[in-house]
């Protein structure tokens, strides 16, 4: 670019830079996904490195945050309260702490690292041990004062407890509203027709900037501290010591805070707890990483906007901003029609994204999705991506309203909805794509799990006609599968196998392969706990299945519907007759009964899933969460605060050598494939 359009560019940064800070800061109503904000930042200052005459002193990479509600009255920070540079990556991290190593003539420096909360920024200001204003963040140096609504958040104390209590303390800290709490709280606004929240994040900020604080102390908020501000009265000389007396004065800290030695654990904290982050209670988006020594702070100093002696590490971005190419409806084993959009592709959570589900019409309705929106995807873990929000701001003229078809896109028979619900389906029970979604449900590896068994060879299977029920895969011989397309006689012999040692599955993965409506892994494992046999499960009466913890009517009522069935009572017989009739218990005596297990960090040989499937098969619970009641405490690569916690409490470790070999033990005969293992 020449100067002219350098300057042109920088005036664009400029723009677009200050209404999204409106928008995210103010308005709580973001148009671009952090990932998009940074990368548009990371721009402006690489163009003001390079052209320092253009560095404007109101330029967006000199401010801090928003600008102040004019309906709240302002509290000044004696401290500014600074936003922090950002690592993106492992690398950037490993170069910032090269930095510091630089910068301070020393080899390893102690840091203190803490999750990166995805909240709103206060900081609250106390007198003689009492709580007097609190206000947020604002512009850094400006916030609006929210002192009447902070009271109502429980977790703040009023009154200071213990001894060497300030004369003027200032923390700072962040507001949030955890995952368990968000989902809770757009229900009820589900419930009250009322605007759901896009994100937590959201949630607490505008839960924070209520008028009413009345309606603020409705709102499930909480806050950890992590700062100081401004404090007179009490000396200290590193940010861990200030910490663990902010906890003796009454004060939430956060129990992931860790003492960071050196470089390598600092690339271990954060690799662990982006392990963790599907796990935590709340949401994180990085981690936030602070020299310990409060004199080495202040000789290393600050830059215009950013201090030398912190950094925020971030993780993958989890949300992003792409457009909707198309939307079609895909059926699925039962019949549902389910709207699924085609995406411009986009990097998302480490993988590249190209669809995301619609769920069902009354969804498309209620965000008023459409063909030609740009939109927020999230994508947490595994998860199959999903529209968050649409930007309204961002839409095409002349788009139109999307409504799922009248008719079958598969088979052309009419769909009907559901009565009472939200589902629309196609009622046509030879339907080739039922067929073909239900095969692929069955042989799935959380099922039956049949290896080479893929969506185009179901494909092919069901459209040569050697397979029109689930049962079919037990007739199948090397003869008519080595004939089709795909398939030498090594992939044949490789499928039979399979298919073969798929008879020895457990109940519950039995079950689960059924793909009875509204009864999922979970339900499944109940189920073969109370029912132990295929035989007394499909002969019991709805009364004894309701009478059951975790089963309630509708579920029932899908166990009942589909045991009644005259064609899945067919079914059920054949599969018995290969064989697949499977006993609770049949593993032996359930040496393993009455423990449990947890699994933590990523393992090579084995997948967490059939981790867990292993130990359940031998009588033992697979827990989420380490407690004083844990047995045994599994550890991959990567291991989290899990292990950590594992560690405090004396729980067993074992590696996965160590978890290979115990499991042995029990005569349980594991065959290595190459992405997972085969549990019998």
């Amino acid at each position: 670019m020449n100067n002219e359009q350098v300057k042109t560019r920088v005036e664009e940064l400029q723009a677009i830079l200050s209404e999204h800070n409106h928008r995210y800061y103010v308005l709580d109503d973001p148009m671009i996904s952090d990932a998009e904000y940074d990368r548009l930042f990371r721009e402006l200052q690489d163009i003001e490195r390079a052209h320092p005459e253009l560095l404007q002193s109101n330029s967006q990479t000199k401010r801090v945050g928003g600008a102040v509600l004019d309906e709240f009255s302002t509290l000044e920070h004696r401290i500014p309260m600074l936003s922090l540079g950002n690592a993106l990556n492992e690398n950037e991290l490993r170069e910032f702490y090269q930095r510091l190593r630089k910068l301070s003539k020393l080899d390893d420096l102690e840091l203190v690292g803490e999750p990166k909360l995805d909240g709103l920024g206060v900081e609250l200001i106390y007198r003689k041990g009492k709580f007097e204003a609190g206000a947020t963040r604002g512009d850094g140096y400006t916030g609006e004062d929210i002192t009447e609504n902070l009271k109502t958040i429980p977790q703040i104390p009023m009154d200071l407890h213990g001894t060497d209590i300030p004369e003027l303390l200032e923390v700072r800290g962040e507001v949030i509203i955890s995952k368990k709490n968000f989902k809770k709280l757009n229900a009820e606004r589900e419930n009250s027709e009322e605007k759901l929240f896009a994100n937590p994040r959201n949630a607490a900020a505008g839960s924070l900037r209520q008028l009413d604080s009345k309606i603020t102390a409705k709102r499930p908020l909480e806050i950890f501290i992590y700062a100081p501000g401004k404090i007179e009265g009490y000396e200290y000389s590193t940010q861990w010591e200030l910490l663990e007396q902010l906890k003796l004065w009454g004060f939430p800290l956060n129990p992931f805070n860790k003492i960071l030695k050196n470089e390598n654990d600092t690339i271990k904290y954060f690799h662990s707890m982006e392990a963790d982050r599907e796990s935590m209670p709340y949401d994180i988006d990085g981690i936030v990483v602070k020299v310990n020594n409060l004199a080495l702070q202040s000789s290393l100093g600050m830059r215009t906007r950013t201090p030398r002696w912190a950094i925020a590490g971030k993780f993958k971005a989890r949300q992003e901003i792409t457009r909707i190419e198309s939307i079609v409806a895909q059926v699925g084993r039962t019949g549902v029609l389910t709207p699924v959009a085609n995406l411009g592709p986009v990097q998302l959570g480490g993988v590249v994204v190209s669809r995301a589900t619609l769920h069902n019409q009354d969804e498309i309705d209620r965000k008023d999705i459409r063909v030609g929106d740009w939109v927020v995807i999230e994508r947490a873990g595994d998860v199959i991506p999903k529209v968050i929000k649409v930007i309204k701001e961002r839409r095409p003229k002349h788009t139109e309203p999307y409504h799922l078809p009248d008719t079958c896109p598969v088979c052309g028979a009419k769909v009907q909805r559901v009565e009472g619900g939200v589902a629309v389906k196609c009622v046509h029970r030879d339907c080739p794509a039922q067929l073909k979604t239900g095969i692929e449900h069955f042989v799935s590896k959380r099922a039956m799990n049949i290896d080479g068994m893929g969506e185009k060879i179901v494909d092919q299977l069901v459209d040569e006609g050697l397979i029109n029920s689930v049962a079919d895969i037990y007739n199948l011989q090397f003869k008519d599968l080595v004939a089709l397309e795909r398939f030498g006689e090594k992939s044949v012999n490789n499928l039979l196998r399979s298919i073969k040692a798929s008879k020895k599955r457990s109940l519950a993965n039995v079950i689960y392969a059924l793909g009875i409506p509204n009864v999922g892994e979970y339900l499944a494992r109940v189920l073969a706990e109370k029912f132990e046999s295929l035989e007394k499960l499909f002969e019991t009466k709805q009364e004894t299945l309701v009478d059951i913890d975790d089963i309630g009517e509708i579920v029932a009522e899908s166990i009942i519907s589909f045991a009644n069935d005259p064609d899945n009572r067919k079914m059920l017989e054949v599969l018995m007759e290969h064989g697949i009739d499977p006993k609770a218990g049949e593993t032996g005596e359930q040496p393993l009964k009455g423990k449990t297990f947890v699994f933590t960090g990523s393992l090579e040989k084995i997948t967490r899933d059939v981790a867990k499937d292993l130990v359940r098969n031998l009588g033992a619970k697979a827990s989420e969460s380490v407690s004083a009641k844990t047995d045994y405490v599994v550890s991959g690569e990567s291991s989290g605060s899990k292990l950590e916690k594992a560690k405090e409490l004396g729980v067993k470790i074992m590696d996965e050598e160590e978890f290979i070999s115990f499991i042995k033990e029990f005569n349980i005969e594991i065959l290595e494939s190459e992405d997972q293992m085969k549990l019998f």
